[in-house]
């Protein structure tokens, strides 16, 4: 697999070697969920992370230094996540890497930035994951909510030709919240607002049963073609509530519903599509990602869980460039250098920062559709507009 190569613009100096002290090392720690319902999103990131660092220690480490990794559980417990961090910080963690998402990864990152060192979240996609809603030193390997939502209105307006949209929003978490919001943007600028056949919501928190909320998307169905979901957690349950109920209205949802470990609750889903990083089947457009997962597979045992997994790879390909080209670990110096990437081509895609904004909002994304309970990409999309990220 040759995408490891692509982070070195010039050859590492190997100043020494791998039987050197553990101070000599360098050390990179993950405060994420290896357990509870959150730890689908955190595996794969988690483990194609490690292969980045395996890449990068074989060929010399970073800045001829051997890089090795703690762990500490969050337990899916944002509560949880200040420990974690201060667990990993605590073992001289010189960057952390957070939960894939803004309300659970953000209060480790918060305990990064406090002790000023780099947290990266793997793809928190909801853009108050950096400057603003953080601070300096967090950044999130997502594309942004924004231009996922304009990817989705494009496709179902274009691609599928749906012109009348049905909207059920999970407020659970922000990306949710900040994906349906997107979308609806992009969709009334395209569709107008006759293009809304209705919208409803609940919050999976608290609401395991939507009778109700069926019950009104039922109603609506006859003026609907297509139903925009941006669920997340336990999202096949709402999903099999929906089906069940007689609606088999095409779905569309964002990169949360990636993968097909949650396929069980609805073992027959047709008409189903969902945005992702990458396709986990073998079968996306962009050979290397291919090539990645056929390497995660052999390392691992199985496929990625989700696409999710390119971004963690990629959380640490951006990490070694920057410190490459600051010739240092220090955080000031590595984040002037992330600050200043423009179009760099890491495996999740072209990734663009500035000192204001650390997330990418300009990025094409593979579509999955899921047809008999099978999963197949069906290309790689782009957004022609994209909503204005403000905070």
């Amino acid at each position: 697999m040759k995408m490891g190569t692509r982070i070195f613009l010039t050859t590492l100096i190997a100043a020494t070697p791998f039987a050197a002290t553990a101070q000599e090392d360098v050390t990179v720690g993950f405060a994420i969920a290896l357990s509870g319902f959150v730890a689908p999103y955190d595996d794969g990131p988690y483990k194609a992370a490690k292969l980045a660092i395996e890449e990068i220690n074989a060929k010399g480490g970073l800045l001829g230094r051997k890089i090795v990794e703690v762990s500490a559980d969050t337990a899916s417990d944002p509560a949880q996540g200040a420990t974690a961090a201060t667990d990993v910080l605590s073992k001289n963690a010189e960057l952390v890497m957070v939960t894939c998402d803004f309300d659970f990864g953000a209060p480790a990152a918060l305990v990064a930035q406090s002790q000023d060192k780099i947290a990266f979240s793997s793809c928190a996609a909801d853009a108050k994951f950096g400057v603003q809603g953080i601070g300096p030193n967090a950044y999130t390997m997502a594309t942004a909510t924004n231009h996922q939502g304009a990817i989705l209105a494009e496709f179902a307006w274009k691609t599928l030709g749906k012109r009348n949209v049905y909207i059920l929003n999970d407020l659970q978490v922000e990306y949710n919240k900040s994906l349906c919001s997107n979308f609806e943007k992009r969709w009334r600028e395209l569709a107008g607002g006759e293009g809304v056949a209705g919208y409803d919501e609940y919050n999976a928190g608290n609401d395991t049963v939507i009778a109700a909320q069926v019950s009104r998307m039922k109603d609506a169905e006859a003026k609907s073609d297509v139903i925009m979901f941006c669920g997340a957690i336990n999202g096949g349950s709402y999903i099999r509530q929906i089906r069940a109920a007689g609606i088999d209205l095409p779905m569309i949802t964002g990169e949360s519903m990636d993968g097909t470990y949650w396929l069980e609750a609805v073992p027959d889903l047709s008409t189903f599509y969902n945005l992702t990083y990458g396709s986990i089947h073998g079968d996306d457009p962009e050979p290397r990602v291919n090539e990645f997962v056929e390497a995660f597979t052999k390392a691992y045992g199985e496929a990625p869980v989700t696409g999710h997994a390119l971004t963690g790879y990629s959380v640490i390909e951006a990490w070694a460039l920057a410190v490459e080209r600051a010739g240092t670990f220090e955080t000031e110096a590595v984040r002037a250098q992330l600050d200043s990437f423009s179009e760099e081509d890491l495996l999740v895609g072209k990734t663009s920062f500035t000192s204001d904004l650390h997330i990418s909002n300009a990025r094409p994304m593979t579509i999955i559709e899921i047809e008999g309970g099978k999963a197949s990409a069906t290309g790689v999309f782009d957004a022609e507009k994209t909503p204005e990220i403000t905070f």
